[in-house]
């Protein structure tokens, strides 16, 4: 009987730890998230909860109107709106405090949903659509990853285009850049990597390509790789067939008024896109 009653005293001792432990790294875990949010910057649509250490009453579960302003117990409405989390938390701290209400409020902001600071990422990526910025500091690389990436396709053809194009308004003026994506990390370029904004859209175009017909093994479009020259074009179509020679190789471009004109080249000529690459026939 004492054995039982031994045994059962252990498990329960060992429940109580098991939930001490679990509700320590859940506050924990808590904590983090609200401390890597501080820096968050409040918009309209966003839902947050206002709390107050040691005065329940005043907890409010609320969103963002889109004037920035909130409506608070005892204060009335407070301005918000483009503010970080933190500083959010220490203007109701001062209505609460100058209003005589609380006279040392510790108020801390819990953000529930972000509607208001998105960022909208469309074209060829794997996960097109709107994205919320968590931080001020957000890079572009950031928003890409958050939409999986940019589309890279099977074989030669497809996929998204290394330059991408962000547009929006910086300091009330409209913005747009077009940036090239892998030159950041190749050439050592991070000034590159630009920090988005609210209401930024990031357009990933489809990857430029070029057409090749006549006596090539693969006739078809093709994707242009950065560098690609005319031999390495025609090497991507599996060369000229047994019937085809790369002597007298015709090239057809468009040039700055949008009239086609048929181009002699050279194996090294770099390829541009909707470049169109005529394999001729051997004559013999």
């Amino acid at each position: 009987m004492r054995h039982s009653l031994y045994i059962k005293s252990i498990f329960i001792m060992l429940l109580t730890l098991t939930a001490a432990t679990a509700q320590s790294v859940e506050l924990e875990n808590t904590a983090i998230s609200n401390t890597q949010s501080k820096d968050y910057t409040l918009a309209p649509g966003d839902a947050i909860r206002v709390l107050v250490f040691q005065n329940p009453d005043l907890t409010l579960d609320t969103r963002v109107t889109e004037s920035g302003t909130i409506t608070y117990p005892l204060i009335g409405s407070v301005k918000v709106g483009s503010m970080s989390i933190a500083q959010a938390e220490g203007a109701i701290a001062s209505a609460l405090r100058s209003g005589g209400f609380v006279q040392q409020p510790q108020v801390n902001i819990v953000l529930l949903q972000v509607r208001g600071n998105q960022v909208s990422v469309l074209g060829a990526v794997n996960r097109p659509g709107r994205f919320p910025l968590e931080n001020f500091n957000t890079k572009l690389s950031d928003m890409l990853a958050y939409a999986g990436g940019i589309y890279t396709s099977i074989g030669s053809n497809g996929g998204g285009a290394d330059q991408v194009i962000v547009v929006g308004t910086r300091n009330g003026v409209p913005f747009r850049k077009e940036i090239d994506i892998p030159n950041i990390f190749l050439n050592n370029h991070p000034q590159d990597d630009i920090e988005v904004a609210a209401g930024d859209v990031i357009f990933v175009p489809t990857a430029p390509q070029y057409y090749i017909y006549g006596e090539a093994q693969r006739p078809g479009s093709f994707r242009i790789k950065r560098g690609m020259t005319i031999q390495q074009a025609v090497a991507e179509a599996g060369g000229p067939s047994v019937r085809g020679t790369e002597r007298g190789m015709k090239l057809y471009r468009n040039n700055a008024n949008g009239e086609l004109q048929v181009i002699r080249t050279k194996q090294t000529d770099l390829v541009q896109a909707d470049d169109v690459i005529f394999v001729t026939e051997s004559l013999f």
